[in-house]
Formats: C-alpha cells, structure tokens, sequence
C-alpha cells in the first residue's frame, strides 16, 4: 500500500460514490461536508484535513457494504488513523484515531447526544463498546487530541446532509490534495 496523500485521493475516486447505509450522502459527500464544517469552523488545516479523512478507514477496508448491518465493528477508526500516522502528522492522525471514542464520550456525558444520532450511529455504538465508564471518560478527556476528537466527532454527525451542494467529485477530490500537501 502506498503511503501518499495521491493514494487516499485514488480511494475517494474509486469508491468515493459508496454509500452509507441510511445516511443519504455517499463517503466522499460525507468527508467534504464534515471538512467544510471544520473549516467553517476555523480548524487548523491539519483537523480540517482529520475531519476530511476520519472515514478513510471504511475505504481501505475490504468489507463490502456497511458492515454494522451485519453485525460487525470494522474499526475504521483504527484502520484509518493507523494508515494516516504513516503519512501524515499526529494532529492529523489522531483525532482520526479517537472519534469513535468522542461518540462514546457524548453519549455519556451529554443526555440528548444518543438522540441526536442517526441509525447506523446508533447500530455501530453498541459494537464499538456503547457508552463510556466514568474512569474511561477521565482517561478520554486527558489525553492528547481529545478536544480535537470531540469537534471531529461534532462535525462528524453533521457531515449527512443530503441536500448539501458540493463541487464536482473532480473539484472536491482537488480541495483534499491541496489541503494534504499543506499538512505534509
């Protein structure tokens, strides 16, 4: 596999148009929304580009479909940030790494959080551990990133409208490589 920024643009042009299952946006839909509200936002461009690439994960997966409606954790949180510390920096990396332990985090810590999310969130939570002990929420909210992890997560649940115009798949594809080789 290779380890370029060229490379995670060659997975949005070939599986790009997937669909999340009952979500309405397809993966590259998805990260420019979510990267567009990161940098609406004013993130730096290495969390703009995290919120870009937090899905990457499920695109270098070689499971088919929506793998929660099978019963199955992918980890593409893991699959993903892991692939992007061969690439990029840590304060791209890990916000990648930890936002499925933001969502666990909300959902402890934020009583309407768990309605807030759609579906497939709501089917993947349980697989990836459902809410947080109050000793894993103290060791989430000290570490490094977490705070990173949490407006990703944020951006993240907002990031499926599909209502929501967006350039050119060619044109979106752009605005990630020029964003890529500004955090490299």
């Amino acid at each position: 596999m290779k380890s370029s920024a060229a490379y995670l643009a060659s997975l949005y042009c070939e599986k790009g148009d997937l669909r999340y299952d009952g979500e309405g946006v397809t993966q590259l839909a998805h990260a420019w929304q979510c990267g567009q509200l990161a940098k609406a936002q004013g993130a730096s461009p290495q969390l703009q580009l995290s919120a870009w690439l937090h899905d990457i994960g499920h695109l270098l997966s070689k499971k088919e479909g929506t793998p929660t409606t099978y019963g199955h954790d992918d980890r593409h949180e893991y699959v993903g940030g892991n692939y992007l510390l061969s690439v990029f920096s840590d304060e791209v990396s890990h916000p990648v790494l930890m936002h499925i332990l933001a969502k666990r985090y909300l959902v402890t810590t934020n009583s309407n959080y768990h309605q807030s999310l759609s579906a497939d969130s709501i089917r993947s939570l349980e697989l990836q551990g459902g809410a947080m002990s109050e000793n894993e929420c103290s060791q989430f909210v000290s570490r490094p990133f977490a705070k990173d992890a949490l407006s990703l997560r944020t951006w993240d649940d907002c990031a499926k409208n599909p209502d929501s115009k967006m350039p050119t798949k060619a044109d979106a594809i752009a605005q990630l490589l020029n964003l890529a080789k500004e955090c490299q």
